[in-house]
């Protein structure tokens, strides 16, 4: 999954330079993320609307953790399955503010 998930931070740098609104909102957002997905495990960093430290490891303590298995998440990531759907059919469980997980949306 480790490439899929680059290509989605790529994704998001990209809509990052093209939408300056999109920028102006998630600069001043400052959030580590971990995502679990059973046999895998990442973590990220997110300030100043760029996605930085993206590492094969969970960060001791994350604002965020997404944990799913790795075929949920390659469904959210073709759109197959939708973030809100996925959330209330349990197929994914965010620990953090809904805030975030709203912001997590972004991405999909």
């Amino acid at each position: 999954m480790q490439p899929r998930i680059q290509e989605m931070i790529d994704k998001f740098h990209r809509k990052m330079e093209k939408d300056p609104n999109m920028k102006k909102e998630v600069e001043p957002l400052s959030k580590t993320i971990n995502i679990d997905l059973g046999s895998e495990t990442y973590s990220m960093k997110l300030k100043n609307a760029q996605i930085y430290d993206f590492v094969p490891m969970l960060l001791q303590e994350a604002d965020v953790t997404l944990t799913t298995t790795p075929e949920n998440l390659q469904a959210l990531i073709d759109g197959t399955l939708r973030p809100m759907r996925a959330f209330v059919l349990k197929k994914i469980q965010i620990k953090g503010k809904i805030d975030d997980l709203m912001f997590l949306k972004k991405f999909f």
